[in-house]
């Protein structure tokens, strides 16, 4: 079977589920071969994200996936119509966080897809096909996934009081998915409503985006679209979760009580099999940060400290090695700005870098010295105590921090102390006395 695409680009708008975002959703033809890719063409360089269960740091209630600042929330939705519709290569444009949720169901994304009428491409498609059972279990939620020769889901659906219990078994191919599944609508329990939106999530949510089960009764602006709907909506959702595999797959999937959670974990097995058929085998993913810090090296841009630390947003605390003097001393350079984080509630109307950053900064500091000194790749700095720190001014966005950071002891390229100071303007804010160990990344993986 060949690789499809979008013969033209097409576009969707609506509210995000979860932030309550107006967002607008733009799916473009993409090359033979490249797959999906999303683009949130907010943020600046417009960065882009590959759909990958490796890339999964959020499963409560969505699948969210991140890579550097870069995040997309409640992925699931748009993968689950593009796999379920055959597509293999797009590009998916988005001017927020979160695609919108529509209705609540896949079919919006479905007709957007026919919309952008589909294409063969010269490619043929490539397809993970299982050659051996395996399972996930997680408390009453199980999925095993046995050898087939096509993609098929035998689901059971059920709450903790038996009321709502559903299964359905179905082979999955574009026409059964978009006639028997993409329709179906996410759903949940009224209990949980209020603990969702504690957690933040659910803002843009309301009953013309989603069923709500009080009880025995389904609330619900219209019928049920089927009388089995929520097992139709979990399906939905593992055809969505397991495309973080990055690949079309064959298998039988038998799964009782699936969720998120669960999915996710089934895809990491089966991404595990899919490097080690690859050449991968046994091989973990290699940790972010952890390159070698070269003796030639008299600064480090910002690409260079993300290929050394392996801190991301929210907590790099560093934009750039200024200078190394010597094998023992380093000056970094901070930019604070008002889109830190952390200044939405420290403190509102009186923005004020927390000083636990302050020394968090010279500890990833004088971890990037320790991982040059020693000139050891593969390695992580763990920061483990701080002594003598004093704080004498504020600092507060717009500020500018030089820090300086200089080596005093080294045991045995193992553990590090260091002095390091964070300098503002030619005064010095914040000093402290900072020890780290040094571990293998993958001791912290």
């Amino acid at each position: 079977m060949k690789q499809r695409t979008l013969a033209r680009e097409v576009s969707i708008k609506g509210s995000a589920l979860h932030t309550g975002d107006a967002v607008t959703l733009t799916m473009k033809p993409a090359p033979a071969g490249t797959g999906i890719t999303f683009k949130r063409i907010d943020l600046h360089g417009a960065p882009e994200l590959r759909p990958r269960v490796d890339l999964v740091t959020d499963l409560v209630r969505a699948t969210t996936i991140q890579s550097g600042h870069a995040k997309i929330h409640t992925v699931e939705h748009v993968l689950s119509a593009l796999h379920g519709c055959g597509i293999d290569n797009v590009l998916v444009e988005m001017d927020a966080s979160e695609p919108p949720i529509m209705d609540g169901s896949a079919r919006p994304f479905v007709n957007l897809i026919l919309q952008g009428e589909p294409v063969e491409q010269d490619k043929e498609r490539v397809y993970f096909q299982l050659d051996a059972p395996v399972s996930v279990t997680r408390g009453h939620s199980s999925i095993i996934a046995l050898p087939s020769d096509e993609f098929k889901i035998s689901c059971t659906s059920a709450d903790d009081r038996g009321i709502h219990t559903q299964h359905l078994s179905l082979t999955i191919d574009p026409e059964v998915y978009q006639s028997q599944i993409a329709a179906a609508r996410t759903f949940t329990i009224y209990e949980d409503i209020e603990e969702l939106l504690k957690l933040g999530k659910i803002r843009g949510g309301s009953l013309d985006c989603a069923v709500v089960i009080r009880g025995d009764k389904v609330i619900s602006k219209e019928p049920l679209r089927f009388k089995d709907e929520f097992v139709r909506h979990k399906m939905l959702d593992i055809i969505g979760d397991v495309m973080l595999l990055g690949l079309p797959l064959k298998a039988h999937i038998v799964a009782t009580r699936p969720g998120h959670a669960i999915n996710a974990e089934l895809t990491k097995v089966l991404f595990a099999k899919l490097q080690e058929r690859n050449g991968g085998a046994k091989k973990k993913a290699p940790a972010a940060g952890g390159a070698m810090v070269l003796e030639t090296e008299t600064s480090l841009d910002i690409r260079r400290v993300l290929d050394t630390l392996p801190h991301r947003y929210p907590f790099l605390m560093l934009d750039r090695i200024v200078e190394f003097r010597g094998r023992d001393e380093l000056t970094a350079l901070k930019n604070v700005t008002i889109n830190e984080p952390y200044f939405q509630g420290h403190y509102p109307g009186n923005p004020v870098m927390p000083g636990v950053l302050q020394i968090e900064a010279m500890a990833q500091a004088a971890g990037v010295l320790m991982l040059r000194r020693i000139s050891t790749e593969g390695k992580t700095a763990l920061f483990m105590s701080c002594d003598k720190a004093k704080f004498r001014r504020a600092i507060r966005p717009g500020d500018q921090i030089l820090i300086n950071v200089k080596m005093t002891k080294n045991r045995g390229n193992k553990f590090g102390v260091a002095e390091g100071e964070c300098v503002v303007n030619g005064q010095v804010t914040s000093s402290a006395e900072l020890m780290f160990a040094i571990v293998d990344n993958a001791d912290v993986a």
